[in-house]
């Protein structure tokens, strides 16, 4: 049973994607074994205990640098025995001594298609822009802002008479397929790091998420 830990910020949505995953047999040899959370008053931890996860608040002011804030949670998933790290909502870039712990081992979703609009609000960003497409992205963690290699994407049309919050939830409802999809990929041990490109063995229509329509959009 490989163990993933969660670490989120806010209201943990994208954490109970991969719960409500994990729990329909969706993503099968797995569990989620603990939420560490930045924030006392996350949402993120309600979901955790309505669902028997351990949950754990590190407060990164209590710590020298962001670096010992980092170093304490790759000790503390270490000793629990934890394969894979999901960055749900987590609103900290992860620092190197984390990174360097769990190479290839931690995942992100970005509200927006990498490498266009990184960092903060993504969709607020493209929406700003302009564009006619927007989407999502999960991809493995690096040193940079969301530059790491790209695992899976997901491209939803921008019309006309939108705003900003019809983006966002477009973007959210494929947020909440393609980060199970991601996490399923890496417990079955189909994915494969070569440089900047992630390979996904013997790959399959339905891993990429393209414009797909969602019923009643």
């Amino acid at each position: 049973m490989l163990k993933i830990a969660v670490l989120a910020s806010g209201r943990g949505s994208n954490f109970q994607s991969i719960i409500d995953a994990i729990e329909s047999g969706y993503i099968q040899h797995a569990a989620v074994d603990m939420l560490i959370t930045d924030k006392a008053d996350a949402f993120a931890v309600d979901r955790a205990k309505k669902h028997g996860i351990d949950a754990l608040h590190l407060d990164p002011g209590t710590f020298g640098s962001m670096d010992d804030f980092f170093i304490e949670i790759a000790e503390i998933l270490k000793e629990r025995g934890i394969e894979l790290i999901v960055l749900a909502g987590f609103m900290r870039i992860v620092k190197k001594p984390l990174i360097d712990a769990f190479p290839n081992r931690i995942l992100n979703i970005h509200p927006a298609i990498l490498p266009s609009f990184p960092g903060l609000h993504g969709q607020e960003q493209a929406f700003d822009y302009g564009v006619k497409l927007a989407g999502c992205t999960v991809h493995f963690v690096d040193e940079g802002m969301d530059t790491g290699p790209v695992i899976i994407q997901a491209a939803v049309p921008v019309y006309s008479d939108d705003t900003e919050d019809s983006i966002s939830e477009r973007i959210l409802k494929f947020e909440h397929q393609i980060y199970p999809h991601a996490v399923k990929l890496f417990v079955d041990g189909r994915l494969k790091v070569s440089g900047r490109k992630v390979i996904i063995k013997d790959e399959k229509k339905h891993d990429t998420f393209l414009m797909n329509p969602i019923p009643g959009d």
